[in-house]
């Protein structure tokens, strides 16, 4: 229990900052993995060749942008896991898990799709450079055929997530970092008697630790324990009707993250149109990014899990405090980060810099990336504070609404004056990241609204106990 429910809310001491942190920390950590995971995937490709560099972040946000959508449908699976977990309806989180992994299936045969049919004109649409659209198609093929593993680790994920046991994603993660740093290493270089595979061997190096995430999660599943409690095995028949709820919500929910990529992916493009300088300078500066916006992520899912069991208990004051609590923790957290990005920019940067600084190319990089990321700074915690309320929407079934206030903001914040101001009125690479700092403070902006309103209280995403 988070609370007694006779307490009176009087903070600190009622606001279950404790289970907060042993709910979401780990999750950080598995977030905190994932990021490791591509910003040593950034660093060894930047020291590798600058073509390297500019490709890999185009090309993995474009991959990401599909299997987010994906993986964030089949991943929402935990929210109807926390509010059957929280009705105490426990013979239903097998079943619920089942109609995940069916969407996983699903979704592998489109990402595989999407690598045959979607790859080369995409990217040629980019307008890039030869040696830097080549290697794009290279990578994006790569992750996209290699996908369905990372949609299959949110959906399994959600079976611990849902319930609020999030060490076993932790774990799982940190031996996927763990397998994924020395393959990286190697495979992008050729050492150890492997090849050299350059951006290859990054992405092959990827799909790999996504396979040892995935199982250990369906080893620490599918055992007779859980059968007896969640029935893991014997509630693996098809459920139309939780299919058809998990598609109803989850959608809405995946498109929200998805066009949030999408509105990225899109900023990324154009600004490789303004110049190869200015994309690997950015590139840098959003891989950078990354030391907050995972840890966020983190804390959206652990909100989204403990905010789907507060309601399936009945308890929207519980999924009140517990957002709250999520707010004061993780914004400390920001500004210690914040911190980092004003006063000591230059050691972080300097990670992506090859030791011969003396090429032209990456002298213009470093004052370029230091100013922009003085621009991140000043948005980091509003994208923090955005992604916890989207995650207290989410968890309560709210997904609709954030994904058209997404939508929308990222068609007359992002889009719109993205293409204007670079292509038509050529203002550079500055105004293109005003508007990420628009966009972000709009998203903020409107999901604080939501969350004040109160509708989100009184949501729920499973049927009721009864109801068919």
């Amino acid at each position: 229990m988070l609370l007694d429910k006779n307490k009176e809310a009087r903070w600190p001491a009622t606001y279950p900052y404790g289970e907060v942190t042993r709910v979401c920390l780990p999750l950080v950590m598995a977030m905190g993995a994932t990021m490791v995971m591509e910003f040593t995937d950034r660093v060894f490709l930047a020291n590798y060749s600058v073509a390297a560099i500019s490709a890999a972040l185009p090309a993995g946000i474009a991959a990401f942008l599909c299997m987010a959508f994906l993986g964030g449908v089949g991943g929402y699976i935990s929210v109807f896991i926390a509010q059957y977990n929280g009705a105490g309806r426990h013979e239903r989180i097998g079943t619920a898990l089942w109609q995940g992994i069916y969407f996983t299936l699903l979704a592998g045969l489109i990402l595989v799709a999407i690598s045959i049919y979607v790859a080369a004109p995409l990217f040629a649409l980019a307008g890039h450079s030869e040696e830097v659209r080549i290697l794009e198609e290279l990578y994006f093929n790569i992750l996209c055929r290699g996908a369905i593993l990372h949609v299959a680790s949110h959906t399994l994920s959600g079976f611990f997530t849902g319930r609020g046991m999030t060490r076993p994603v932790m774990v799982s993660n940190m031996v996927g970092m763990a397998v994924n740093i020395p393959l990286d290493y190697a495979l992008i270089n050729g050492k150890w008697g492997l090849p050299e595979l350059g951006i290859s061997g990054a992405a092959l190096a990827t799909v790999v630790s996504w396979g040892v995430i995935v199982l250990i999660l369906a080893l620490a599943i599918f055992r007779q324990d859980n059968e007896r409690r969640f029935a893991v095995f014997s509630g693996r028949a098809f459920d139309k009707v939780i299919f058809s709820r998990l598609l109803r919500f989850g959608i809405p929910g995946a498109m929200q993250f998805s066009l949030d990529i999408f509105a990225f992916t899109f900023f990324i493009l154009m600004v490789g149109r303004i110049g190869t300088v200015e994309l690997a300078a950015t590139n840098i500066v959003l891989s950078i990014n990354s030391l907050a916006f995972m840890p966020a992520m983190g804390f959206s899912y652990g909100v989204s899990s403990l905010v789907g069991h507060a309601l399936g208990r009945g308890r929207p004051d519980l999924a009140r405090l517990t957002t709250w609590s999520a707010v004061h923790i993780l914004s400390g957290f920001i500004i210690l980060v914040d911190l980092l990005f004003i006063f000591a920019p230059l050691p972080v940067i300097a990670l992506f810099i090859p030791s011969n600084t003396a090429q032209a190319d990456y002298a213009r990089i470093i004052p370029l990336a230091v100013s922009l990321l003085q621009i991140v700074a000043a948005y980091i915690l509003l994208d923090a504070l955005y992604m916890t309320f989207s995650g207290v929407l989410k968890g309560a079934g709210d997904t609709r609404f954030i994904m058209w206030c997404v939508g929308t903001a990222s068609l007359f914040a992002m889009l719109l004056p993205l293409y204007a101001g670079i292509e038509i009125f050529q203002w550079g690479i500055y105004f293109a990241w005003y508007c990420v700092l628009f966009y972000i403070a709009l998203l903020f902006g409107l999901s604080a609204f939501r969350y004040r309103q109160g509708k989100w209280q009184k949501m729920l995403v499973t049927e009721k106990a009864g109801q068919p």
